[in-house]
């Protein structure tokens, strides 16, 4: 079943949000709050992240039903991915260095914001490509 595409859109919003509060404090337990809600989105689809319950309670019913839709499978790849530079952020900040915290954490933000921003979503893309070379590799 296809998704409504403010969803993850939206969901990157907040993860902007909340990542760039991780770069401004330095908070590895922010970061696992993200970690969590990118573990979330990758097992159940966005719809089942936090970002995505809290668009489908109080935003959708402000904005109207949608008029876009996407696959699911693109969006929850590219929770994965943000996943994995999570985990290295958390570690990191947890056991150093911290420059690898900074890094893997300014990753996953230029990511989310060219997402929330610009509709650009670099995880799916991602999805796209390995399809792609997945098909042409059988």
């Amino acid at each position: 079943m296809d998704i409504d595409v403010r969803g993850p859109r939206f969901g990157a919003a907040v993860t902007t949000v909340v990542l760039a509060v991780v770069l401004i404090t330095g908070s590895a337990w922010l970061l696992a709050w993200q970690t969590l809600a990118f573990v979330l989105g990758a097992a159940g689809g966005v719809g089942r992240s936090p970002y995505g319950l809290l668009f489908r309670r109080f935003v959708r019913p402000r904005i109207g039903p949608p008029t876009e839709f996407e696959s699911p499978e693109p969006p929850r790849f590219a929770q994965g991915v943000g996943l994995a530079f999570a985990v290295v952020g958390l570690l990191g900040y947890a056991v150093g260095p911290e420059w690898l915290g900074l890094a893997a954490t300014g990753a996953a933000l230029a990511a989310a914001f060219l997402n929330a921003v610009f509709g650009y979503c670099l995880g799916c893309e991602m999805y796209l490509l390995v399809r792609r070379v997945a098909v042409r590799a059988e």
